[in-house]
């Protein structure tokens, strides 16, 4: 089997480079990871050509999904597609996944597709295991972990910052963009090989875990 797996940024590339050879044989299964520059909105017509100058995840999905199921069509269940996005504190979840079905069901065929959406931010799932940020992070803020509620919408991101980074999430944020990305990576490149994936406690990252198992049958 290979997976397609599809993230919305390098960071979430980083992580699952990472935590997928932990929860899966990639002795019998193999991976790819195919990571935009952002979430982005689903465009109205689904059946539109992608801007290619537009690096964004939902952007892309309808005719990625497409791509797939018509390259894969006599064979679907041995090349499953995985969505792996952040649930914007904007968002209904319930809403979002709608809109995400829809994509899916204008396919023609459809490929295997499984949405797992990290709540908040793809953050959480690294703060799903406090032991795995103070090995990667020993000077790692207790108060500031201990006050983190998993899978909750409170700024992930900016509470790891807060916990990890010389002057928080505050200092970060003056920086710039693409440092805030860069760091991302860095948390995800450190402290992903520490992470125990069976004892995780975020509850949207066990659902990714979960739906990734079935797939493969592990």
């Amino acid at each position: 089997m290979h997976l397609y797996i599809l993230v919305e940024d390098l960071s979430g590339k980083e992580m699952l480079d990472i935590l997928i050879p932990k929860i899966i044989s990639t002795q019998e299964n193999t991976f790819s990871i195919i990571s935009y520059e952002g979430i982005g909105h689903i465009p109205r017509n689904l059946n539109s050509t992608p801007d290619l100058r537009n690096r964004l995840l939902l952007h892309h999905l309808p005719a990625q999904l497409r791509a797939i199921g018509k390259t894969y069509k006599d064979n679907p269940k041995e090349y499953p597609v995985i969505m792996v996005c952040d649930l914007d504190d904007k968002r209904s979840l319930n809403d979002f996944l709608k809109e995400l079905l829809e994509v899916l069901d204008n396919c023609n065929p459809k490929p295997e597709t499984r949405y797992c959406i990290a709540i908040e931010e793809g953050e959480a799932w690294l703060l799903g295991d406090l032991n795995a940020v103070k090995l990667a992070y020993p000077n790692a803020k207790d108060k500031v972990l201990k006050s983190y509620k998993n899978d909750s919408i409170c700024g992930t991101w900016e509470k790891l910052a807060d916990a990890v980074y010389p002057g928080g999430h505050v200092t970060l944020e003056q920086l710039g963009r693409q440092t805030v990305g860069a760091k991302k990576s860095k948390w995800a490149e450190n402290i992903s090989p520490h992470i125990d994936v069976e004892n995780n406690k975020s509850k949207s990252f066990c659902f990714f875990r979960k739906k990734i198992m079935e797939l493969t049958k592990q």
